[in-house]
C-alpha cells in the first residue's frame, strides 16, 4: 500500500476549459477558470505551487518552475455534465446515456401521480434558477401551501418550500416520494429538497438542502473500499450522491469552509482509507448565478486554507484536488458546462512535477485510489505509478 490515506476533494464545477465535444452541449468556448482569470484576475499561489498553471495557460498566473506535486486534467467520458455523472465517474461508473432533462417541465401524467401521492397540488413545473423561482412563486406558495416544483438544464427534480409552511421533514418526505416515482425513463440524477425562509421580497434558501440521488450501479469504488475493511468518510453532499453506499462515516459540509474543516477533522482521526469531500459553494452560489467576482473570491478563500489542509497530511497521505464539471460564470448559460477538470495530487511521497497529461476519464482517479488500496474497479486507468517517487 503506497498511501495509507487518500483525501479526494472535489472543487464543485471548477472546470478548466471546454472539452472537444462541448459544442454538442451548447458549451463551445466555455471556460470556468480561464474566464475568471481573464475577467477578474485570480490570486491562488498555493494552487499554482501545486501545478494548476502548469496544466494550461491562465491569464495573470505564472507556472511553477517545479510543481510540488502531480498535475493534469481529466475529461468526463460519460454523456452529460452534471454532478451525479461526474462523481459517479470518479467511482468507476461510466453512464451509457445521460440522465433525462426536462426543458419544458415534467410530463402532466408524472406530476399528477406526484400530486396524488403527496395529497396536494404543486406550483411551477418549469426550468428556473432556485432564487428566482421562489421570488416568482414564494408568496403564492405561502398562500396555498402548495410546494414549488422546478427543474433546470440539469437532470433534477427540485422541490422548494418555506420552512414555516411545509416543515423540513415533510419536504424531505415529499422528495422521497418523488425519488420513488422518478424511475425508468424518468430516472433523474437527483431529487433535491430546497427549503427557504423569509418574507416576500426577502426570501432566502437555507442550508438544509438535501439531495436524493439515483441508486448507483454496483460495484463502484466506495463499495469495494468498504468491503475491503477500509474507512470511507463522506463529506458534504458525497453521502447523498452515493445514497450512503460504501460510506462508513459522514461529516458535514454545507459550505466550502465547513467541508474543508471536516476534511481536516477526518485527517486528525481517520485510519487507512478514503476521505471524500465536495466543496459546494462554487457551483451553488456563484457559477449558476453568473457571479465571476464571488466565484473568484471563493477560489482565493479555498487557496488560503490549503496550507492548513496540507499541514495535516501525514507522511503517507495523498491529497487529490479535482472537479466534476464546469459552470462558467461568464455565461451566457447559467447551466453547468462540458469542461475538462483539473487534477492536482500532492503529498510527501508524491513525485514533484509529475505530468499526468490529459486523462480520458475521471474514472482514472478512482482506479488510482483503488490500486493504492489493492482493489480494482471496472473502469479507469490508474496513474499511481506516476505519483510514486
Amino acid at each position: 500500500m503506497r498511501f495509507a490515506r487518500v483525501a479526494l476533494v472535489v472543487l464543485d464545477s471548477v472546470g478548466i476549459g471546454a472539452m472537444p465535444d462541448a459544442d454538442a452541449y451548447g458549451d463551445a468556448g466555455r471556460d470556468t477558470l480561464g474566464h475568471i482569470c481573464e475577467r477578474r484576475g485570480l490570486r491562488v499561489p498555493n494552487l499554482v505551487r501545486l501545478g494548476l498553471r502548469n496544466i494550461r495557460r491562465l491569464a495573470g498566473l505564472t507556472p511553477a518552475e517545479c510543481p510540488e506535486g502531480a498535475y493534469g486534467k481529466a475529461a468526463l467520458l460519460s454523456p452529460g455534465k452534471d454532478t451525479t455523472a461526474g462523481h459517479w465517474e470518479m467511482a468507476g461508473i461510466i453512464l451509457e446515456r445521460p440522465f433525462p432533462t426536462y426543458p419544458h417541465g415534467f410530463p402532466p401524467e408524472l406530476m399528477a401521480r406526484f400530486e396524488r401521492a403527496i395529497d396536494r397540488q404543486t406550483l411551477g413545473n418549469y426550468p428556473a434558477y432556485g432564487t428566482e423561482i421562489i421570488k416568482q412563486l414564494g408568496e403564492q406558495h405561502i398562500q396555498t401551501g402548495w410546494p414549488i416544483v422546478y427543474t433546470s438544464a440539469d437532470s433534477v427534480f427540485q422541490i422548494a418550500a418555506h420552512e414555516d409552511v411545509i416543515a423540513v421533514d415533510d419536504l424531505y418526505r415529499m422528495c422521497r416520494i418523488a425519488r420513488e416515482l422518478l424511475d425508468g425513463e424518468h430516472r433523474v440524477g437527483r431529487v433535491i429538497a430546497r427549503p427557504f425562509t423569509g418574507q416576500p421580497g426577502a426570501f432566502q434558501r437555507t442550508e438544509r438542502r438535501h439531495d436524493y440521488a439515483a441508486e448507483p450501479p454496483r460495484p463502484m469504488l466506495l463499495d469495494v473500499l468498504k468491503e475491503a475493511g477500509l474507512e470511507v468518510v463522506g463529506i458534504g453532499k458525497i453521502p447523498d450522491i452515493f445514497l450512503n453506499r460504501g460510506i462508513t462515516r459522514a461529516l458535514p459540509g454545507r459550505n466550502n469552509r465547513e467541508a474543508l474543516e471536516s476534511t481536516v477533522a477526518a485527517l486528525h482521526d481517520s485510519p487507512a482509507g478514503l476521505i471524500f469531500a465536495n466543496l459546494i459553494d462554487f457551483d451553488m452560489l456563484y457559477g449558476h448565478r453568473l457571479d465571476i467576482e464571488g466565484y473568484g473570491r471563493a477560489l482565493e478563500e479555498v487557496d488560503s486554507f490549503l496550507p492548513t489542509l496540507l499541514g495535516e497530511l501525514q507522511t503517507h497521505d495523498l491529497l487529490i484536488l479535482t472537479a466534476d464539471h464546469g459552470c462558467d460564470p461568464l455565461g451566457p448559460s447559467t447551466d453547468h458546462s462540458r469542461e475538462y477538470v483539473p487534477v492536482l495530487a500532492t503529498g510527501a511521497a508524491v513525485r514533484k512535477a509529475a505530468n499526468l497529461g490529459t486523462r480520458a476519464t475521471l474514472a482514472d482517479i478512482g482506479q488510482t485510489i483503488a490500486e493504492n488500496f489493492e482493489v480494482r474497479i471496472a473502469r479507469g486507468e490508474s496513474f499511481l505509478d506516476t505519483l510514486g517517487r
